[in-house]
């Protein structure tokens, strides 16, 4: 398969016609009578919302993969293929050091793993943290870079795929945790099924601390109910970089990480899948990771994921509505893309056209649907059998309080959008701090 093409070009133009395009969606029915102006609300929220409650049906399924599981002394002797553990370093001295002792813990035939830290640049105590574990631990590679070297994640990630050579790849963020026995789970799913990629669950270990890691805790069940009900639809499932899973060919078959992008595992999702590479999402055991706990880490994080999301789109446009797809990845990824950036922008627009004209909000149809789709993923997703940190029980209050969280969606992404379209972006790796 040949190396996915990226065109990173024009993308403020590209982010302003999006622009135009939402506003004028969102505009037009105030001007329309009534009841003639929430027609284009009423269609979109019949035809997605029948979209979105297959995508909850079929996510909330109890398939076998999520099962609990003990040791099994069998997958020792098999011939398990050799992975290379791969982390992204900069700056955190508060979680590296039992990161490594965690993989070092991994329950994997030793010769068959390999452990790459990256300390891209850091400034306070890594290197060092790293050098004394390098004196324990044979088997953790150190991978040094500038810090001006260029390229973010992706190009640390890249800068070290030079260096390891293992079948398959294991991406992890430095704050994660996870069950010792991850990889003899997740590699024969992996195998079984195919799957040239596997995205882990990911939960929030502190999710106890406030109600923003709360909200955080419920949204990534949630997230996951969703993927795996699009995977289970035979659509499109994305990577969320922290627990991403990838064989080393197909990785290498679409050119590997962009560094042109703010978000390596939403790129490589689309690469992976204009490439033809099936990826699949496992639920048990999840990949453990920390919560942001203020308001300005959250928007800040969600920025970054918003502007990462939109530039693939504009990026990768003209493969992903090429024959590369089939129709059901296709109206997978339609419906998704309206309801996840079209629709925050519109209704903005909505409500600040129907301010002005002192007249009623016409997409507050496809709004509800939408919401009600999240509450049922919640509620889904919360209730499940799950392994790892407890997910917050979703009373009515959690729903409620997690309903309400989510709005902020539809203030980051007109906001991001709106910056992409007016402002010459300057690629900056704006890494989430993590505190151990």
């Amino acid at each position: 398969m040949p190396v996915v093409c990226v065109n990173g070009e024009n993308r403020r133009a590209k982010a302003l016609l999006f622009l135009i395009c939402c506003a004028l969606a969102g505009s037009l029915p105030h001007f329309i009578e009534n009841p003639k102006s929430f027609l284009p609300a009423i269609t979109l929220a019949f035809f997605l919302g029948i979209y979105g409650v297959r995508v909850v049906w079929f996510g909330s399924r109890s398939p076998e993969e999520t099962r609990s599981f003990e040791s099994d002394e069998k997958y020792l002797t098999q011939n398990l293929p050799s992975v290379d553990v791969l982390v992204s370093a900069r700056d955190e001295e508060a979680v590296v050091g039992k990161l490594v002792h965690r993989l070092a813990a991994i329950k994997y035939p030793k010769e068959k793993i390999k452990i790459c830290i990256i300390d891209d640049g850091s400034n306070d105590q890594t290197p060092l943290i790293l050098e004394k574990l390098n004196q324990n631990f044979p088997n953790l590679q150190i991978i040094k870079r500038s810090r001006n070297s260029g390229g973010g994640k992706s190009g640390a990630l890249n800068h070290a795929l030079k260096n390891i050579h293992g079948d398959w790849v294991f991406i992890l963020d430095a704050d994660a945790d996870f069950n010792d026995e991850i990889l003899l789970r997740l590699i024969p799913f992996a195998l079984e099924g195919g799957w040239s990629a596997v995205q882990l669950r990911k939960a929030v270990v502190n999710s106890q601390n406030n109600l923003l890691t709360c909200c955080q805790a419920m949204e990534m069940a949630m997230d996951a109910v969703i993927q795996q009900g699009r995977q289970n639809i035979g659509g499109v499932v994305e990577l969320r970089g922290n627990g991403a899973l990838l064989k080393r060919k197909a990785l290498d078959s679409c050119g590997g990480f962009n560094e042109e992008t703010v978000t390596d595992d939403l790129d490589l999702s689309f690469r992976l899948l204009i490439s033809g590479a099936l990826v699949g999402i496992l639920w048990d055991p999840p990949i453990y990771e920390e919560g942001v706990e203020t308001l300005i880490a959250l928007l800040r994080q969600r920025q970054r994921w918003a502007e990462g999301g939109l530039q693939r789109f504009f990026d990768y446009w003209t493969l992903l509505t090429s024959k590369r797809l089939n129709i059901t990845q296709n109206i997978d990824l339609t419906a998704f893309f309206l309801l996840q950036y079209v629709l925050p922008i519109i209704s903005f627009v909505d409500f600040v056209i129907s301010i002005l004209t002192q007249t009623v909000p016409t997409f507050w149809p496809l709004s509800f649907v939408a919401f009600s789709i999240s509450g049922l993923a919640y509620f889904k997703g919360c209730r499940r059998r799950s392994l790892g940190p407890k997910i917050p029980f979703p009373n009515l209050l959690n729903l409620l309080m997690s309903m309400i969280y989510l709005l902020h969606w539809f203030f980051v992404i007109p906001i991001t959008t709106l910056k992409m379209a007016v402002i010459e972006k300057k690629l900056v790796w704006v890494k989430t701090i993590h505190k151990g």
